[in-house]
């Protein structure tokens, strides 16, 4: 279970704005201008094929490891799903992540490989995606990896059907999964491109998906009004607080406020319908670490943020901090007798409180615990979100022209290079 909470009242002009984006997301959803809003229940079928036809294979059944190799939303979204939930899943298998072509880094993963016990999913919406081919390429041959002979059964392909990449996985047979047409790359955790390398590394991926489902089913049913409220605050008040920090009290939650910054920051920062440049820029955080660095800023820097605190109620494991007195630094002894969980949730609700008497308005997010369905619900309520900022700021929430350039760029820079 997740409860929401606002700090704030909202004018009446933007309680009309929050009908209007709902009715928007409605048209969204009717005219499959976005797919990812059917993914909690079209996503079952690929679920269950997985489950059917590769987990009892042998292959599947050896192996220890799922290479993901992707970059973006081909990658942040199960990296962050296997982060948050590999303490509360045992015997799942290791997943590591090819995702920057930075060569120190990849070869330090390399190391950790044994291919005859590792699967290999490639992830690529457009199936041209540079950093993937490039680390694919880099894979086949330090590990001497076969797609089209002994290897062919420890290979998965992800993109969109008929794509370079699908092509390339026929020519071959290697085992292919298609996005939806209409499922951009930053929403497509919950497509095949989240739930084939999530369920092959033995995570509850139906609980996932039953998550995302719950919420949707209350989002369209409008018992979560809230999200609409909060996305009409935000693009009521964008040009004076055009940045939202989500700070997250938990290690594990880092991936996810990456994800949510990729989500948030691609879908938002356009120019709008009338040829103005808008945006909300999201900046990701974790807590109590960061309260040792940004919080400063937040509390005596400019008025032009919000803040959403992420926490979890209860964590599966704790520690009770021991009944120990340290000479000289008795003043903490307090704490003596408590959890560190109980530490970390104390601190975050001592920040909440100082962050809402400055006058910044705040809101949270609260888990009652890890499990898949809250993780899937959180996913689809940042995607819901990001919907209703998007048709409120007047965008195109999908698309992401301003990332075409430097490609085109990178392109002729080694075109250039090659002629001389």
């Amino acid at each position: 279970m997740i409860e929401y909470r606002i700090d704030w009242q909202e004018a009446a002009e933007a309680k009309a704005a929050a009908e209007e984006a709902f009715y928007h997301l409605v048209e969204e959803q009717e005219k499959g201008i976005s797919g990812y809003y059917l993914l909690p229940e079209r996503s079952r079928m690929i679920v269950e094929e997985v489950k059917a036809t590769l987990l009892p294979t042998s292959t599947v059944q050896e192996a220890d490891t799922v290479v993901v190799i992707g970059i973006g939303g081909s990658s942040l979204g199960a990296k962050a799903v296997d982060r948050i939930l590999r303490p509360v899943t045992p015997g799942a298998k290791r997943m590591v992540f090819f995702e920057n072509p930075d060569p120190l880094e990849v070869l330090e993963k390399i190391e950790t490989l044994e291919r005859e016990r590792t699967l290999f999913c490639v992830i690529s919406k457009s199936g041209g995606t540079i950093e993937t081919t490039t680390l694919y390429k880099v894979l086949i041959d330090r590990l001497g990896l076969a797609p089209d002979g002994a290897d062919r059964e420890r290979i998965f392909v992800i993109t969109d059907e008929g794509s370079i990449l699908h092509r390339y996985a026929d020519a071959h047979g290697l085992r292919s999964f298609f996005i939806p047409a209409n499922v951009g790359g930053r929403f497509s955790v919950l497509s095949a491109v989240g739930v084939v390398p999530l369920t092959l590394a033995g995570y509850d991926v139906c609980a996932l998906l039953k998550g995302a489902q719950k919420l949707h089913q209350d989002f369209f049913d409008r018992r979560a009004d809230h999200i609409l409220q909060k996305g009409a605050f935000y693009v009521r008040h964008w040009r004076e607080r055009p940045m939202n920090v989500l700070f997250a009290y938990g290690t594990h939650l880092e991936d996810l406020t990456k994800w949510y910054v990729q989500l948030w920051g691609e879908s938002l920062g356009k120019i709008d319908a009338q040829g103005e440049r808008v945006g909300l820029t999201p900046l990701g955080h974790i807590g109590s670490v960061d309260q040792h660095s940004f919080l400063q800023l937040i509390m005596e820097g400019p008025r032009d943020k919000t803040v959403t605190f992420l926490k979890i109620d209860r964590f599966p494991r704790d520690i009770t901090i021991p009944d120990l007195r340290l000479e000289h630094i008795e003043k903490n002894d307090y704490i003596n007798g408590h959890s560190v969980g109980e530490l970390l949730d104390a601190e975050c609700e001592a920040t909440w409180e100082s962050i809402r008497k400055q006058g910044v308005p705040t809101d949270g997010i609260v888990l009652d615990g890890i499990s898949p369905e809250n993780i899937g619900e959180l996913i689809f309520y940042y995607e819901l979100l990001t919907s209703v900022a998007g048709a409120l700021l007047d965008i195109n929430t999908y698309d992401q022209p301003g990332v075409e350039l430097g490609k085109q760029i990178l392109r002729q820079k080694f075109q250039d290079k090659g002629d001389a």
